[in-house]
């Protein structure tokens, strides 16, 4: 197999793929190969080299792809929406459009987990976070979930977890929540055997719902309802139990809050904050909590604490990677979120304010309630006279009803064989509210009845202020708000600015052609449950994509419905429950994991309903087939999967994969095998041809949609033949609220895959591979390559180990990551899968100038640690303990350093020509669990 050198015909390869040709013969010069196939045969083992090409459509051009998806998009209709269940129009402010959601500064970030060169983004959700607190009047929240759905099953969770000696206990779910989030819920609770009881709520708890946890209302509810929840919330209170309120952002700034009505928990989407329907996400969950319950809270918290003088700085509390942390014993699977769809809403607040939140919500009501006055006057039955945004119209043909409107060209929703409902939005103008009447009511031109009282009782009137912190006031201009939004954005190191070489997270480019699609209102504005007809071109795309993935992985099908790699590992593992049950084999519930595996892994089995048993490591990476053969023998009869990540945590491809696949299927077990590093593999190997029974892969990485300072992320689950009917969307339930799971990101990677075709992706998998070899070629005399495979050679990541230095001198790998910034770069992976190492990757994106320019960066760093080797200073006088250095401590006039300012912040010339200043010194991590503040702090501390 040959992997071409030479770029598609319209050169979106050569442009992909960082190395120049003349790069490319140098590089492989540097590493001791004749050619990218010379390398990828010492590299990666023939035991498991695909034996022919991939059978995918020719590469296209830039120019054919945005064509085509032109066409994809024009066959969605895009009507006004009155279907609500939790989706609606909503209009994106376009300075936050092109400033946020199309800028590579915000879209091109990594999950914020080096603080002091994330200040930006994680001053912008910790925006996010004070407007959930203020709108659910709940103290603590979160900087994001992943959908309304998956947020409600986290919150159950929560209830479980914090009520205290009830592990049998009922949790109860009001009917009148969304039909997707029951749905989502059911099945988390089957696998994890919790009690379930769906009940309606009206009059309070089921008398015979005995030993309640918890109790999870939505308000207002799916049917538009709104009411008084204190009486509720007591009951469940003096019966042990908390209370889950499930609100609408936008209805909160007129409704009583959750916290206000003594809740415990509030979750919801942020949708509505400016941020596209886009077939259902990605959109930004959100959880906010009481006093006594923040150190529960699952997912990411922004938090306040000082840098090393003393200046207030942001970063992630609470054990911010509780997967790596705990692993089995994680509380939750989900390891980022949807931080880039979080900003969005939180600047859609700050764009608007209170006030012209309030004067947005108020427009909504009183479309609501003109439609209802204009029904009722024709003779319709409203059943709910306390509403917010959604009318419940009692009628004896839905059907024809929804028809009628359709004929007009709004879509409603029909609610049942009795009912059908009309949720109005920021969207719904006069001119609708007179259509949908006219069709509904075949009256003329009635009245849209803007005089129409409203429909919240005063008891349920919100009488609290909000958004009272100057953030919220003081950008309220275009050119305040663009101004805002740089500052925040020139804070940050995201790709635009440098390479990011983070192992196992694969920052590659995320291009302008595969990005601008998105925006289009074809694939922005459509509803996830919209007629079939109207979603035509999202279901084309979806299929054609979920294809491809299945042809790139050897699988017999793909579901993309998952929209998180730890939401793919959970469908995939449900998958795996769900065909043992199927064939009598419910005691098969042992999941085998080796002990470098990805901390989301073990979570994620757990989840599943599986227990947990950790297979050992070799000294070599590799799974170690003694133990392996040790535990199956142990588990014979139990024994589930095996969750595997090829090539291995380690960077390396393990040669004896097929023969781990061949003792667990000999053991009546699955092959799970973690797509994570999929980018080492495509077009050279196909993990269902490995043995794999199941994957996950991330789009995220492999396939180009951008990390997004921690989100969005899409993690589709791909399956063998015997395990397709239990695919989400098959056979099986949903994993997340949307039948497409994150549909607006996918034309993403469709771009991905039409521009590169099969031959690009080879020649761009080879590329990442010579790029790996060649920084642990130039780095390893520095710091001693810690794994390797085949011929000595890294797979698409290296691992460096600096364990032996920092026992000879007291610099650790963390010193290392921190002094890194002050050259401009974003630190490895820090202290996975070893502690103490840094693991490496470079992608294919890379070109041979950012790649020496980081080996550069790396070699002056040795330099700068045998200085504290050779007594020129100490560790903790050192510039890597000092770092990194901000412009205010280098022109500070009490510069007491036994280096000069000069070492502090141009280490090396370059750096004069480009410098980026970390905006805070090191920060005190400690300092901020122990005091927590997770929500705009008061203006003076900016002073």
């Amino acid at each position: 197999m040959t992997l071409p050198h030479t770029p598609a015909a319209d050169g979106f390869a050569d442009r992909h793929i960082g190395p120049r040709p003349a790069d490319v013969e140098r590089m492989l010069e540097a590493v001791g190969a004749f050619s990218l196939d010379d390398l990828v045969d010492q590299a990666v083992p023939k035991t498991i080299r695909m034996s022919g090409g991939l059978d995918l459509p020719a590469a296209r051009s830039e120019a054919e792809v945005l064509r085509d998806l032109r066409a994809l998009a024009d066959r969605n209709t895009v009507l006004p929406s009155m279907i609500g269940m939790g989706y609606h129009g909503t209009v994106t402010p376009p300075v936050i459009r092109r400033n946020v959601l199309e800028n590579p500064a915000w879209y091109t970030a990594y999950t914020p987990y080096q603080p002091e060169i994330s200040q930006g983004r994680l001053e912008a959700l910790l925006v996010f976070q004070t407007v959930v607190e203020d709108l659910t009047g709940l103290p603590v929240a979160g900087a994001s979930l992943l959908d309304e759905a998956t947020a409600v099953t986290e919150a159950v969770l929560l209830m479980r977890r914090a009520v205290k000696g009830r592990p049998d206990g009922v949790v109860v779910v009001d009917v009148d929540t969304h039909p997707q989030t029951l749905t989502v819920l059911r099945g988390r609770a089957e696998a994890l055997g919790l009690p379930l009881v769906e009940a309606d709520l009206t009059d309070g708890l089921p008398a015979d719902a005995d030993d309640v946890v918890g109790v999870v209302v939505q308000q207002p509810g799916t049917s538009g309802r709104i009411r008084d929840l204190r009486p509720l919330v007591e009951e469940a209170h003096r019966r042990g139990a908390l209370v889950t309120v499930a609100a609408d952002l936008l209805s909160l700034t007129l409704l009583t809050s959750p916290g206000e009505a003594g809740a415990d928990v509030a979750v919801g989407s942020a949708q509505r904050f400016g941020v596209p329907m886009w077939n259902g996400g990605p959109h930004a969950a959100f959880m906010a909590v009481r006093s006594g319950l923040e150190r529960m809270l699952p997912g990411r918290l922004v938090g306040v604490s000082t840098d090393a003088d003393g200046a207030p700085a942001y970063r992630l509390a609470l054990q911010t990677r509780e997967q790596h942390i705990r692993r089995e014993k994680a509380t939750s699977n989900i390891c980022t979120a949807q931080a880039l769809l979080a900003v969005t809403a939180a600047m859609y607040a700050v764009h608007h304010g209170p006030d012209g939140l309030v004067r947005i919500a108020r427009t909504v009501h009183a479309r609501a309630t003109a439609i209802a006055a204009g029904l009722r006057s024709a003779g319709l039955a409203v059943v709910h006279d306390a509403f917010f945004d959604t009318v419940l119209v009692r009628t004896d043909d839905p059907d024809a009803a929804v028809a009628a409107a359709l004929a007009a060209g709004i879509n409603i929703r029909r609610w049942d064989d009795h009912h059908i409902s009309l949720t109005t939005d920021e969207t719904t103008s006069e001119h609708d509210v007179t259509t949908i009447l006219t069709a509904l009511t075949s009256a003329q031109s009635p009245r849209p009845g803007a005089d129409a009282p409203t429909a919240i009782p005063d008891e349920l009137k919100r009488t609290t202020p909000f958004l009272d912190h100057p953030t919220f006031h003081v950008h309220r201009s275009e050119t305040a708000l663009l101004r805002y939004l740089r500052r925040l954005a020139d804070k940050d190191l995201a790709l635009d600015r440098t390479m990011i070489p983070l192992g196992s997270c694969t920052m590659k480019l995320n291009a302008a052609v595969e990005m601008e699609p998105i925006s289009w209102p074809g694939f922005a504005d459509v509803h996830p449950y919209a007629p079939a007809d109207q979603r035509a071109g999202y279901t084309e795309l979806v299929e054609q994509l979920e294809a491809w993935l299945a042809e790139i992985t050897g699988y017999a099908a793909v579901s993309v419905q998952p929209n998180a790699g730890s939401q793919g590992e959970l469908a995939g593992l449900l998958a795996i429950r769900g065909y043992h049950r199927s064939r009598g084999d419910e005691q098969r519930t042992t999941c085998l994991i080796p002990a470098s595996a990805h901390g989301t892994n073990a979570a994620s089995a757990v989840l599943a309903g599986m227990r947990v048993v950790v297979v050992a490591t070799a000294p070599d990476g590799e799974v170690d087939l003694a133990d392996l053969r040790a535990k199956l023998e142990e588990h014979a009869d139990d024994v589930a999967a095996i969750m595997i990540t090829y090539p291995s945590t380690h960077g390396v491809y393990e040669e004896h994969v097929r023969e781990v696949c061949d003792l667990v299927h000999a053991a009546g077990g699955q092959v799970y095998i973690d797509g994570a590093n999929l980018n080492a593999l495509v077009g050279l190997a196909q993990p269902g041809e490995l043995g794999g029974d199941v994957s996950h892969l991330n789009l995220h990485k492999t396939f180009a949609i951008p990390h997004g300072g921690g989100g969005p992320g899409v993690g589709p689950v791909a399956v063998a033949e015997h395990l397709v009917p239990f695919l989400p969307g098959r056979g099986a339930t949903q994993v997340s609220a949307a039948p497409h799971g994150s549909a607006g990101v996918l034309p993403i990677s469709w771009a991905y895959v039409a521009l590169l075709g099969a031959d690009g992706m080879r020649r761009a998998t080879g590329t990442a591979v010579l790029s790996a070899n060649y920084v642990a070629s130039r780095l390893t005399q520095h710091f001693p390559v810690l794994f390797t495979g085949p011929g000595g050679r890294v797979a698409h990541e290296c691992i460096l180990d600096l364990r032996d230095l920092a026992k000879r001198t007291g610099i650790t790998a963390e010193d290392v990551a921190k002094r890194l910034m002050d050259y401009g770069f974003h630190a490895p992976t820090l202290s996975f899968p070893v502690a103490g190492t840094l693991m490496v990757e470079p992608t294919e994106s890379e070109d041979l100038g950012e790649l020496d320019r980081f080996c550069d960066a790396m070699v002056a760093i040795r330099g700068e640690i045998a200085d504290v080797e050779s007594g020129r200073w100490s560790a903790a006088e050192s510039p890597l303990r000092n770092a990194p250095h901000t412009a205010a401590s280098v022109l500070s006039d009490a510069w007491d350093r036994p280096y000069s300012r000069e070492t502090a912040a141009f280490p090396v010339p370059a750096l004069r020509a480009a410098k980026y200043w970390p905006p805070v010194r090191r920060i005190d991590q400690a300092a901020g669990d122990r005091n927590l503040v997770c929500s705009c702090p008061p203006i003076e501390e900016y002073a």
